[in-house]
């Protein structure tokens, strides 16, 4: 992948420490919700996994502005997720239904059928079994298109919001540096031989990232540091998968100090 990457220019928030990060990340996105229901509804969000994607979740269901959110109105997506059984504790999905999602289904009015998990290993989505990360990436697909805007040039909701993690090596979702998913077309793609345990995952596409109006990229510690740096910087993609992560209208690098401090 190369040439320049669509989409806004980043900008960087820097925080104390990821403690700080997790709940001013929370603060964000719940504002960020009221913000785009007070002029369209429904609401698209995208989640991610990762120990401070999921402390940003467990913020949001402890904090009091949780309830000002109209849930019945927001729709929940994953940007990628481990191709394992249904109820793995690595899924994505799993972490981020016990740290905030099942609460909000249970209590804050979020309807179950408004969490568009990525299918499982051995779940089945129709007729079908899904056995290979190709049918649940082609079954996510489907459900994406269900809700896409008509004028989308890929079939994906136009997300208000899309939270990543960043990996060491400078992923996003799972989209590792020199890896042929970084090239795939349209919104989703089956993830083989993955560099990060698990090899088989599922993930957006860059097509489906840079539908989101928001792209926010969270990353806490100094094993990021360098990598933060070379996405901020401008360094090519297949490098550094990071740094194609684009929103629409604003991209957001919320960064802890020792993830915005590279070595010197």
């Amino acid at each position: 992948m190369t040439g320049a990457v669509p989409g806004a220019a980043p900008l960087a928030v820097v925080h104390p420490d990821a403690a700080v990060l997790a709940e001013a990340t929370a603060a964000r996105l719940l504002t960020r919700l009221l913000d785009a229901q007070s002029v369209r509804t429904p609401v698209h969000a995208v989640l991610t996994g990762g120990t401070v994607g999921i402390k940003t979740l467990e913020a949001v269901a402890a904090s009091p502005l949780r309830a000002a959110v109209d849930w019945s109105g927001v729709h929940l997506w994953w940007g990628d997720e481990r191709f394992l059984p249904d109820g793995d504790p690595d899924r994505n999905e799993t972490q981020a239904r016990h740290a905030l999602v099942d609460a909000l289904v249970a209590g804050s009015g979020l309807p179950a059928e408004h969490v568009h998990a990525m299918p499982a290993l051995g779940a089945v989505v129709g007729d079908q079994t899904v056995e290979t990360p190709e049918q649940s990436a082609s079954a996510y697909a489907a459900e994406l298109a269900r809700f896409a805007t008509e004028a989308a040039d890929v079939a994906v909701p136009e997300f208000d919001v899309l939270l990543l993690g960043m990996g060491p090596d400078g992923h996003v979702a799972s989209l590792f540096p020199g890896h042929e998913g970084l090239d795939a077309r349209g919104a989703t793609v089956g993830v083989h031989g993955s560099p990060k345990p698990p090899p088989e995952r599922v993930s957006l596409t860059f097509d489906a990232l840079r539908r989101a109006r928001e792209v926010w990229v969270v990353a806490a510690g100094a094993e990021k540091a360098a990598q933060a740096a070379a996405a901020l910087g401008g360094e090519p993609v297949v490098d550094v998968p990071a740094a194609g992560a684009r929103g629409t209208e604003r991209t957001l690098w919320l960064l802890d100090a020792a993830a915005a401090t590279p070595a010197s």
